[in-house]
C-alpha cells in the first residue's frame, strides 16, 4: 500500500509540474510603461518574464498590435500576454493570473490647481487630456459636461497642460510616482499631482486554456509574484524604493522596502500597487523590510538606516520632459 501510494504520488507531481522544455510564446501591444519593443521595455513585461523564469517557464515575447494578439491566441498561435485587462469574453478563453499589478489613472494639473477630484464627473467644464491610443476601459465622449482631448502621448499631453491648452491630463500613478522620485524639482515646481485614481483596472498575466499547462504555469506565475513582493524583487523591477502593498493578508497596506537602505527618515510617499489606496498618502506605520515587519519607524533597526535609499534612474519608461523654472 506504502509502494502504490508513492507512486501514485510521482504521478501526480509529474502531472502538476512544468516540463522544463516549456517555452510560452507570448505577445502584447505598445503601452508604456507597461509594454514596449525590447529596446526600450516595459514593467509589466519585465514583472511577468522575472516571475515565469523563476517559475522554470520559458518565453519568448513580441510586439503587435491588440487585435492581433487576442486573434493568436484564440487560433492557438500565441499562448498568452503579459498585460491583460480580465473581462468576461476573454475568461471563455484565457485563463488569467490574480492582479499582479493596477492601471490606476491620476490627476495631473499646473502648480496651484485644485486636483481633489474624486470622479471624472467632478470636472464638469475643464478639459482633460487622455492618451488616443490608450484603452481606457470606457468611451469618452465628454460625458456631465467633461471635455476629454485625444494626444498622441503622455509627453504631448503635458506640454498642452504647461501651455494651458488643457486644464488636467490623466497619467498613470505609476509613471506619476517615477516623475516624482526622477525629476523632484521639476514635479514640484511646475505640477499638482492628483491622490485619488480616477478610474482603476486589474492588470493579469493570461495564458490560453487551451495550452496543455495552462493551470500549473498560472499557479507558479502566482505563487512567485507573492515571493517577489516579500524578497524586494518586485519593487526593485519597479525601481522604487518604496511601494505599498498589503504583505500580512489583513486588508492593509504596509511599506515595502525595496533592498535594505532604508535612509534616515521615514518615506513621505510611496506607490500603491493595488487599489483603493490614495498615492503618496502614507495610510499606516507599519514597515516590511528583509523579510519582517516593523511596527513604527522608530522600531526599525538603524542599521537599516545608516545610508540613504538607492534611487535607480528610470531607463525602460520615458519620464516627463518638465522644464525647470529658471531662477
Amino acid at each position: 500500500m506504502r509502494k502504490l501510494f508513492t507512486a501514485l504520488l510521482c504521478c501526480f507531481v509529474l502531472n502538476t509540474s512544468i516540463s522544463q522544455e516549456t517555452t510560452l510564446k507570448l505577445a502584447s501591444d505598445v503601452w508604456p510603461p507597461f509594454t514596449n519593443v525590447a529596446e526600450k521595455g516595459g514593467l509589466a513585461q519585465d514583472l511577468v518574464n522575472f516571475a515565469l523564469k523563476r517559475s522554470g517557464v520559458n518565453m519568448e515575447s513580441e510586439i503587435m498590435s491588440f487585435d492581433a494578439v487576442i486573434s493568436g491566441i484564440k487560433s492557438d498561435e500565441i499562448d498568452g500576454s503579459t498585460a491583460l485587462w480580465m473581462s468576461e469574453d476573454r475568461k471563455a478563453y484565457l485563463l488569467f493570473s490574480k492582479a499582479y499589478l493596477y492601471n490606476q489613472l491620476v490627476l495631473v494639473a499646473k502648480k496651484g490647481e485644485d486636483v481633489s477630484a474624486k470622479s471624472l464627473a467632478d470636472l464638469k467644464g475643464k478639459s482633460v487630456g487622455i492618451v488616443g491610443s490608450y484603452a481606457y476601459g470606457g468611451t469618452y465622449s465628454d460625458p456631465d459636461g467633461v471635455t476629454y482631448v485625444r494626444g498622441n502621448n503622455d509627453q504631448e499631453n503635458l506640454e498642452k497642460l504647461l501651455n494651458d491648452e488643457l486644464d488636467y491630463i490623466l497619467v498613470d500613478a505609476l509613471l506619476a510616482q517615477h516623475a516624482k522620485v526622477h525629476q523632484p524639482k521639476a514635479v514640484t515646481e511646475s505640477l499638482e499631482i492628483g491622490t485619488n485614481p480616477m478610474l482603476v483596472q486589474s492588470l493579469h498575466f493570461g495564458v490560453r486554456k487551451s495550452h496543455p499547462q495552462a493551470q500549473q504555469i498560472i499557479a507558479g506565475f502566482n505563487r512567485e509574484i507573492d515571493k517577489m513582493l516579500a524578497d524586494g524583487s518586485y519593487s526593485k523591477i519597479l525601481q522604487l524604493t518604496w511601494i505599498k502593498a498589503d504583505m500580512d493578508g489583513d486588508g492593509v497596506q504596509e511599506l515595502v522596502l525595496n533592498g535594505n537602505k532604508a535612509g534616515k527618515i521615514a518615506p513621505s510617499s510611496a506607490y500603491a500597487i493595488q487599489p483603493n489606496q490614495q498615492h503618496d498618502t502614507i495610510p499606516t506605520n507599519r514597515f516590511y523590510i528583509d523579510g519582517k515587519l516593523y511596527e513604527g519607524w522608530d522600531n526599525v533597526p538603524n542599521y537599516y538606516k545608516e545610508a540613504p535609499p538607492t534611487v535607480q534612474q528610470m531607463e525602460s519608461v520615458n519620464l516627463f520632459n518638465i522644464p525647470l523654472k529658471k531662477n
